[in-house]
């Protein structure tokens, strides 16, 4: 038999599942902003960037920031979309891993002193929405709406 505490527990979760698709949303949303910016700020100064990569000693430093650049826009969108959210969460997952251990590490964990604070942070929502994908509040969620009424 149910303890009562179990009992309400349960009601209150079930309540609470019609928002489960909203911090999907809402993670979408604040990394999409989060790389956006610094996907057009490399676009926009390339050269610099490859020289920073190349003083980094990071490998094939201008092969490095095209690609960086290029999956952090291309990245943003598809997650403002929320249209192949759990597959663009891998690349993006490494550019996090590439900024933290090249870039953020040697700082400690304070995003105030460039530390690998918010970098972590992004890890893993990008993480939480490679398991659990967009959420219905998407692209692929209507898609996906659509084709089941057919």
């Amino acid at each position: 038999m149910k303890c009562m505490m179990t009992q309400v527990c349960d009601r209150f979760s079930d309540k609470l599942n019609i928002l489960k698709d909203i911090p999907l949303l809402l993670m979408r949303l604040i990394l999409a902003y989060g790389f956006f910016n610094p996907g057009m700020m490399k676009w926009r100064n390339m050269d610099g960037i490859i020289s920073w990569f190349g003083d980094m000693g990071l490998p094939f430093p201008a092969l490095n920031a095209y690609l960086a650049a290029s999956t952090e826009v291309g990245g943003a969108v598809l997650l403002l979309l929320g249209f192949g959210t759990r597959i663009i969460s891998i690349p993006l997952m490494i550019v996090m891993l590439v900024a933290i251990f090249s870039v953020h590490l040697s700082n400690g964990f304070e995003a105030g002193d460039n530390g690998f604070e918010i970098p972590v942070y992004y890890l893993i929502m990008l993480f939480t929405l490679f398991v659990y994908g967009g959420g219905k509040i998407s692209l692929y969620g209507l898609i996906k709406k659509r084709s089941t009424k057919k």
